[in-house]
């Protein structure tokens, strides 16, 4: 069994052990303190009024080479053509990648430069930024005011349309802004002067891609243009990324916002980017132009998947994707056919079965005209006809009740009709029935003088009571059955 010393070493120990971990993690902690602390170091330190320290990349060793390989192939010249299709081993075509992405970075960075410009500028005329959209624009318009508080001796023509000028001039005569200190107004122009150095850039970059689109994107570059391709791959980050994308983004890329200042958006048009610049669409009628934009986006998508696949290094398919898009175009501007008239039908030659019978001969004499409606319908020359309200208003008479009708009597029902037929053979029935056996003033009724009224046979009174008149020729009479012996 273990003493009372040993377990008090034992305890010692764990107690020592305890100690060394509690050691080590307050070291673990104290380092991250320390890291954490330099990371609000470093942030203290990174100071947003210098603009080398929010735009880094025209300092970039990757922006250099690129822009340095890019002018060097320019002065070049080098045909893309004579060269024939660019592989994805050739170094030209690496760089045109290259080229592709540093236009995306460079588009960014304008992004960056333009919202340093708005976040110094804003202090001397804040309404600018809400007016003048486009980043480039509003780099030159802000150089080109500077700290002049009388916009009418700053000349703006060149930049901006007249219309947008003139808002900008009344704007800036209500503005609450001060003048800008003259430290932060060199910040502000030299940031301009690097927003407008990275546009030249990106425009040289897209002039290069440009100049191979037709051995990196024949199909593409065969329906919407060179320029117009370069700009798609720039914006979409290159040819794979742009096959990528759906016909209805592929529309808009390269959309420009305007800023219309109050006018009516009716004619301007809307939801086109870089495509509104292709000859397919600088061609189509105004009215077909919407619909001319979404066809050109989906072919194009169609063709940067070709070429991003090596399907067609020809450029046979952007061709016939080209004409279909003409064809169809010509389609809608056809005007629509005439209506044809329409013939009549063939007469027949047999003659049609007619109805005919007693119940059709009854209808027509009832629907009949009737002599006074044939009158009514009728007018006598140089005599005024009477009518049911006077001096020729309401229902006209026609020759009704003149004298040269030559009728005393009009009938208002047709003369077939005065008479049914089933009521003139009962009257004739009635007629002749009985007619020779009893008169008309008889009657059943005696006057007595012993019983008063009697109820007698007026035939026994005629003395036609008796014989073979009363029996065998009477009417009510019946066949007597004689009993054989």
């Amino acid at each position: 069994m273990a003493t009372l010393e040993d377990s008090f070493l034992a305890d010692l120990d764990e107690l020592s052990d305890n100690e060394a971990e509690l050691d080590e993690n307050n070291g673990d902690v104290g380092k991250e303190e320390e890291d954490v602390d330099m990371d609000m170091a470093d942030l203290e330190t990174l100071n947003y009024d210098d603009l080398d320290s929010v735009s880094k990349l025209q300092k970039s060793q990757r922006y250099t080479d690129i822009m340095q390989k890019v002018e060097e192939a320019l002065r070049k010249d080098l045909d893309g053509s004579d060269k024939g299709t660019v592989l994805e081993d050739d170094p030209e075509y690496k760089l045109i990648v290259e080229c592709n992405q540093l236009s995306v970075d460079i588009e960014n960075e304008i992004v960056i430069v333009h919202n340093f410009i708005k976040d110094k500028y804003k202090l001397k005329f804040q309404e600018l930024e809400s007016l003048v959209n486009h980043p480039i624009d509003y780099a030159c318009v802000v150089k080109r005011i500077g700290n002049e508080t009388d916009l009418t001796l700053v000349d703006l023509a060149d930049l901006l349309p007249s219309a947008i000028i003139m808002v900008i001039s009344v704007t800036a005569s209500t503005t609450k802004g001060t003048a800008l200190p003259e430290d932060v107004l060199q910040k502000v122009l030299e940031a301009c002067d690097r927003a407008l150095d990275l546009d030249s850039s990106r425009k040289k970059v897209l002039e290069f891609v440009e100049s191979k689109m037709g051995s990196i994107a024949p199909n593409l570059s065969a329906i919407v243009g060179s320029a117009v391709a370069a700009k798609l791959m720039g914006t979409a980050g290159g040819l794979s990324a742009l096959a990528k994308m759906p016909a209805c983004n592929v529309q808009v890329l390269g959309l420009k916002r305007k800023n219309l200042a109050g006018f009516s958006s009716a004619t301007s048009q809307s939801r086109v980017g870089f495509l509104e610049q292709t000859e397919i669409f600088q061609s189509t009628p105004p009215g077909l132009r919407a619909r001319a934009s979404r066809l050109v986006a989906a072919k194009s998508t169609l063709a940067a998947r070709v070429d991003a696949t090596r399907g067609d290094p020809t450029g046979t398919s952007g061709k016939a994707f080209r004409e279909e898009i003409r064809k169809k175009i010509e389609k809608w501007q056809e005007p629509p056919p005439a209506r044809q008239p329409k013939p009549l039908p063939v007469p027949d030659s047999e003659p049609k079965k007619r109805r005919g019978g007693r119940r059709l001969r009854k209808m027509k004499e009832r629907y009949a005209v009737t002599d006074m409606r044939k009158l009514a319908n009728r007018m006598a020359f140089g005599t005024p006809e009477e009518s049911s309200l006077g001096d020729g208003l309401g229902e006209g008479y026609g020759m009704l009740g003149q004298a040269g009708s030559n009728r005393l009597r009009v009938s208002s029902v047709p003369s077939k009709l005065k008479i049914n037929a089933k009521v003139a053979k009962k009257l004739k029935e009635r007629q002749y029935a009985g007619g020779a056996t009893t008169s008309g003033l008889t009657s059943s009724l005696a006057f007595t003088p012993v019983q008063g009224i009697e109820l007698c046979n007026p035939q026994q009174a005629l003395g036609l009571g008796s014989g073979t008149q009363s029996t065998y020729f009477s009417e009510s009479g019946t066949f007597s059955k004689l009993k054989k012996i």
